[in-house]
């Protein structure tokens, strides 16, 4: 069963105008892990997610992007301490395409076809493509929906399914455990860059059903191996 996979970021003492720095130094990571060096999209929410986004923009992709200072700079040109500011990236990874679904990505267009790196030697069950989905990068206000960044972060990562780390339902040959494995490292490697480029003192990299990706992920690649 697919889980949603979050990385939620804490900072000592952080004060409402620091958080536009924090957020451009998280979205200028992805670049050098996997992802675009451009800001998708930006949605900007007032209280909470029940309200109607009080702004949003979406740039797209490639060179139509924004870079993170300036997209966080238009987002937050009024900060305000019960926002929520949501930026999307692309970020790719290692997906599963089969002949009766194309893979779990939150990003499809016309242009996918030129982006993607499909890997010749197809498994029985589909072949194996590298293409961008969209992450979600949302920095909290201290007073949105009543304090939320307490539990989510100051800054949380939403990655959408967690399906790229397991793909459960394939059986994982030796190329399908490997591209798994690739996904979980540069997951890994994201995450501390994260929390080393932007000063955060403690981050949570969790499920929305509570389970443990790396109890699951050994778990599943132990039996990926072992076939």
């Amino acid at each position: 069963m697919s889980d949603t996979l979050y990385l939620s970021l804490w900072y000592p003492n952080l004060r409402l105008a620091s958080i536009p720095d924090k957020l451009a130094e998280v979205l200028g990571v992805f670049a050098t892990h996997g992802g675009a060096a451009r800001v998708y999209a930006v949605t900007v929410w007032p209280i909470n997610w029940t309200e109607t986004p009080i702004f949003q923009r979406v740039w797209g992709r490639g060179e139509r992007g924004a870079e993170p200072r300036q997209a966080v700079e238009e987002a937050m040109d009024l900060l305000h301490e019960d926002y929520a500011y949501e930026f999307q990236m692309e970020w790719n990874l290692w997906e599963l395409e089969t002949g009766e679904a194309g893979p779990s990505t939150a990003l499809r267009t016309a242009q996918d076809d030129d982006q993607k790196v499909i890997v010749p030697d197809d498994g029985p069950l589909g072949r194996w493509v590298r293409e961008p989905r969209l992450v979600r990068v949302t920095g909290f206000g201290p007073l949105f929906d009543e304090g939320t960044y307490e539990q989510d972060g100051h800054i949380r990562i939403d990655f959408g399914t967690d399906t790229p780390f397991l793909e459960e339902d394939a059986e994982l040959e030796q190329v399908g455990a490997k591209h798994v494995e690739d996904n979980v490292r540069q997951l890994i490697e994201l995450a501390a860059a994260v929390e080393k480029d932007s000063g955060a003192t403690a981050r949570l990299l969790w499920s929305e059903l509570g389970e443990s990706l790396a109890q699951r992920l050994a778990a599943r690649l132990g039996i990926g191996t072992r076939n």
